[in-house]
């Protein structure tokens, strides 16, 4: 489950703690494209709702918390961008070295999803086409000739279509390494395809802060997968 600390202390972000209390998730991510609120907060909320490891999904180095049981320390190496690529790293290397983290390097592609999502306009570069499976492929295998322990193919929050589960199989089978896919991902059928194409984490996000009138029905049908 993906929350974003910017809807921390909103009766949404209240409610979806609640329901996470009777169904939790595997992993929490906590993080986002753009957000100002505070991280150390919304994780002790987290951790005081939900017995699951907490895992850092940072948008920028100023998302970073001690706080958390481990970080993604992505890299969108599907993009051009130095600032994403490696910029952003130098500004927190220090602090989490310092902190002890577990520190995950992870190779984070972004797939064409339908509509311009927050992380194409935030970091001015361009997804993989949706219908280019062999570019994400050797977009993987570069990553983990650098040295990255995942994958995370992102379709990007409130994308209007997922990634495709060709993609999902192609990289899985050519990559040995663990694949994490999220965005565009609405209902408990959604989650069991992308599961079955080959993804070993999956991650919903925008859902569950969109829509609470569902999100009991729909953590006791993802809980059940």
């Amino acid at each position: 489950m993906l929350i974003d600390p910017e809807n921390h202390g909103t009766d949404k972000y209240r409610f979806l703690l609640e329901s996470m209390s009777n169904h939790a998730p595997d992993f929490v991510f906590v993080g986002g494209s753009i957000t100002s609120a505070s991280i150390d907060s919304a994780i002790e909320d987290i951790k005081r709702h939900c017995p699951c490891p907490v895992v850092l999904f940072p948008g920028n180095a100023s998302q970073f918390s001690p706080k958390a049981d481990a970080l993604l320390y992505l890299s969108l190496i599907s993009g051009r961008n130095p600032d994403y690529l490696i910029g952003q790293h130098v500004q927190s290397s220090m602090q989490i070295k310092a902190s002890g983290i577990k520190v995950v390097p992870t190779g984070y592609i972004l797939v064409e999803s339908g509509c311009t999502t927050s992380v194409e306009y935030i970091s001015g570069t361009k997804p993989i086409p949706r219908l280019k499976p062999s570019i994400a492929v050797a977009t993987a295998m570069a990553g983990k000739f650098l040295g990255m322990q995942a994958i995370y193919l992102e379709a990007g929050s409130g994308a209007s279509m997922r990634v495709p589960d060709e993609m999902i199989g192609a990289v899985k089978q050519n990559v040995d390494l663990p694949l994490i896919t999220g965005g565009g991902l609405r209902t408990a059928e959604d989650v069991a395809a992308v599961a079955r194409a080959g993804a070993d984490v999956v991650v919903v996000g925008n859902v569950l802060e969109q829509t609470p009138e569902i999100l009991p029905d729909l953590l006791q049908a993802l809980a059940l997968l």
